[in-house]
């Protein structure tokens, strides 16, 4: 069994176990939480489209884990006109632990 659900404006397949690493939701480790856009649950054979999402599904999970991913360095430049600008950038993460899929 495995959902299609969308958090951030990004779409995860997910199945009961998985860890995924999405961008940072309020919340402590170890609390409890509920993804509630749904978009697609497949069952084996049976396979549920939203329109666009499930009213009915939603998907527990447990958060593992807050952090910050790894620096990365944004740098624009013009050639032959002296401009040149540095900036990185760290993006917030959450880890969770799917706990369950219900229809």
């Amino acid at each position: 069994m495995y959902a299609i659900i969308e958090t951030s404006g990004k779409q995860y397949k997910v199945s009961q176990g998985d860890m995924i690493k999405i961008e940072k939701i309020k919340g402590k480790v170890g609390e409890e939480i509920e993804l509630k856009d749904v978009l697609m649950v497949c069952d084996g054979n049976d396979i549920n489209i939203g329109n666009p999402k499930l009213k009915s599904a939603k998907v527990t999970g447990e958060i593992s884990g807050q952090g910050k991913a790894n620096k990365i360095i944004v740098f624009k430049h013009k050639r032959r006109k002296n401009y040149r600008r540095k900036q990185g950038h760290r993006q917030e993460f959450t880890n969770i632990k799917i706990t369950g899929i219900q229809t």
